[in-house]
């Protein structure tokens, strides 16, 4: 019973002393300013003022930029400050267009003719050749009458080219004229003469050439003539 007493004074002894060794060192730390590990301080910033004058002169997320232009000086491309008076009257598109627009094909500047064709059958081939020194616009289709009839032939609108056939001298345009339309819908009459008249972007009569017909040209007012075409398979195709 007594050794066991020895014993057990003897590792309360032990034990008390290391604590007391624990508690030392743990004064001894905290007068040296250390810290245990694992007890860490957040850092915080020191200029807080800065930072705040920093936010403040930033941009706004998503905010246009302002730029400050110079009230005199040259831009890009051109010079600063108001515009000049030429610029504000500069002429517009249209009255370019006007200016600048080609004289129509005419009996006194072209030279029309008339012939007959095998293929299609049932058609003639008109073709107007620019006589003159200047180019000229074939507008438009021509205005025809058979035989001094009170009114002209009816024009084909599905052929209205996408651009008006301009010639120079010396060059030349086409349409095609078909001569019957359905069958049994009229009976047909033989030509001798053919009227065509020339016409303006406008669509204005510009003067009337006369021409005379192939033999045997039968006709029962009932076809068409086709617009001005650049070539002669466009202008026969209908």
């Amino acid at each position: 019973m007594r050794t066991n007493r020895i014993r057990t004074t003897a590792i309360a002894a032990t034990a008390l002393v290391a604590a007391l060794s624990l508690t030392a060192c743990g004064g001894e730390d905290e007068a040296l300013g250390t810290k245990p590990a694992g007890t860490a301080e957040t850092a915080t910033p020191a200029a807080t003022s800065t930072d705040g004058k920093a936010q403040q002169d930033a941009p706004e997320a998503g905010a246009p930029e302002t730029q400050t232009v110079p009230s005199e000086g040259k831009h890009a491309g051109g010079n600063g400050g108001t515009p000049s008076k030429k610029s504000e009257t500069a002429p517009t598109a249209k009255s370019n267009t006007n200016a600048t627009a080609i004289p129509a094909c005419t009996p006194k500047n072209s030279k029309v003719k008339v012939s007959s064709v095998t293929r299609p059958i049932n058609h003639l081939l008109l073709t107007v050749t620019n006589t003159g020194s200047k180019d000229c616009a074939a507008y438009h289709a021509p205005f025809l009458r058979f035989d001094n009839a009170q009114a002209v032939y009816p024009i084909l609108d599905d052929s209205k080219p996408q651009a008006v056939v301009v010639l120079s001298p010396g060059q030349e345009a086409y349409a095609g004229v078909g001569l019957l339309g359905e069958p049994g819908e009229n009976k047909p009459v033989k030509s001798a003469n053919l009227g065509v008249i020339m016409v303006d972007k406008n669509n204005k009569s510009k003067g009337e050439a006369t021409l005379k017909l192939p033999a045997k040209t039968y006709t029962d007012g009932l076809g068409f003539v086709t617009y001005w075409q650049s070539d002669v398979e466009t202008a026969l195709m209908y």
